[in-house]
């Protein structure tokens, strides 16, 4: 088996370019039920965010076909653009990659919070999918578990610097103060919540929360005495407001330039701020013509966000050394799985020639045979036993004067240079037969074995 995470991200996509791959709730979960289906796929985990669309896969095949034709067969994305935005990492270097998101190392916000929380959705996600097993759940565990001893241990996150605290910061250049200042809000998600947390520190006027379920924008709503309302209901509160924050997760635009225009000559053209964070847009490309729109979206607010970078580069510093360690740790850990398999089968064997002498031992003893003669015996077939074949082994890699087989010999007999008979070094002094004797190919590519992360 082998790990690969597959996708996009804003550091590799536009804006334009990040919506062909978003996947709305609903395409999610048929997306996770129609990759693994293919047979190379055994377990998937679909991330779709604002900044990023990955899908994390534990697959039999070491390629990304299988992902770049699902989405040019069921997203329709042209096989150039592909190739052009995304990006890919396999075994170790995939593991590094989900540690340094879900710490918020790789986020458009350096150490913002709210990654790890979208990480967690999509497993759980994945997970009542049923397309998440033993290696995915280890792997996303330990992913957990370093991104929280990184916000931890380190002050990635001290700095307010969020993609909501960068909307509010724009808001506070647009206006001289948002005291008093009508804002509607358009979804009722995470992100529209710490934008609604953030403005109210502001001591923002009235608050309108617009939701296509009611009941999650009266549940909003209430947390900052607003008053919730229906996407019907947006034109005819959009004149009333001087601020437009919107992240949904609607597959097509909610706010039309027609709608905006309508609202401004109710307002006698007095000017609007609007954000908009969704992933695809909300807010029509077109609204940023109106000359009294300031209109923005997640790519412009990249530039809002400077202010605290450089403290938080300090603390990132301390971050992706804790991320180092941890992926060390993580995949010797991973490695060292691949010998239980070895261990289980060898404890077998080795149960299975105590059972054999045990049982002639006490058909011995049966037979009136005395008890001490009886061990003496049962003990020495079973040293003679285990012994067979690690002496064959090794008087073949004497001959073939294989040093380093020898030396790890040592190593996993747990002997000593003074628990030998004869000298370490006495292979040095026979004569060479590697002209007549069978060489081992010693060259094996060791990037061939699929089977583990690694």
């Amino acid at each position: 088996m082998a790990l690969l995470v597959f996708g996009v991200n804003h550091k590799t996509a536009t804006l334009a370019e990040r919506e062909s791959f978003a996947l709305t709730p609903g395409q999610l979960e048929q997306a996770l039920l129609s990759i693994q289906k293919t047979v190379s796929v055994s377990e998937l985990v679909i991330l779709s965010t604002c900044n990023r669309s990955e899908w994390i896969i534990v697959t039999t095949e070491p390629q990304s076909s299988v992902i770049k034709q699902w989405l040019h067969e069921h997203q329709g994305i042209p096989a150039k653009l592909i190739e052009k935005v995304s990006y890919e990492y396999w075994g170790e270097a995939a593991i590094r990659h989900l540690m340094e998101v879900a710490s918020g190392l790789d986020s458009m916000v350096l150490g913002e919070p709210q990654i790890l929380g979208q990480i967690k959705e999509a497993y759980f996600k994945a997970e009542q999918q049923g397309t998440v097993g033993i290696q995915l759940s280890r792997i996303f565990q330990r992913v957990f578990a370093v991104a929280k001893q990184v916000r931890t241990d380190t002050g990635i996150n001290a700095s307010p610097v969020s993609i909501a605290y960068a909307a509010v910061s724009l808001a506070k250049h647009i206006f001289s103060q948002l005291e008093g200042v009508g804002v509607l809000l358009v979804g009722a998600g995470e992100t529209i919540e710490l934008v609604a947390r953030h403005l109210k520190e502001q001591k923002i006027g009235q608050i309108w929360v617009a939701n296509r379920t009611l009941e999650r924008a009266e549940h909003l709503a209430q947390l900052f005495s607003g008053q919730a309302i229906t996407l019907n209901q947006i034109p005819e509160i959009l004149s009333r407001v001087e601020i437009v924050v919107s992240s949904t997760a609607s597959p097509l635009p909610l706010l039309g330039k027609g709608m905006v225009e309508a609202a401004l000559r109710r307002r006698k053209h007095r000017p609007i701020f609007m954000i908009d964070l969704a992933v695809p847009r909300d807010i029509e490309a077109e609204v940023a013509e109106l000359e009294e729109i300031y209109l923005y979206t997640l790519d412009d607010l990249q530039a809002s966000v400077a202010a605290n970078q450089q403290q938080r580069e300090q603390e990132a510093i301390a971050a992706r050394t804790l991320v180092d360690a941890a992926v060390i740790n993580f995949t010797r850990q991973l490695s060292a799985l691949s010998a239980v398999s070895i261990l289980r089968t060898y404890r077998q064997k080795t149960e299975k020639i105590r059972e054999q002498e045990l049982q002639k031992a006490m058909s011995a003893l049966q037979r009136g045979m005395p008890a001490e003669e009886v061990l003496a015996r049962m003990s020495r077939a079973i040293v003679n036993k285990m012994m067979h074949h690690p002496s064959v082994e090794l008087r073949e890699a004497a001959a073939q004067q294989r040093e380093d087989w020898l030396a790890w010999s040592h190593r996993l007999l747990g002997l000593t240079a003074e628990q030998e008979e004869m000298p370490p070094n006495l292979i040095q002094l026979l004569p060479s037969q590697s002209s007549t004797l069978p060489h081992s190919d010693s060259s094996t590519d060791s990037s061939q074995d699929q089977s583990s992360f690694l």
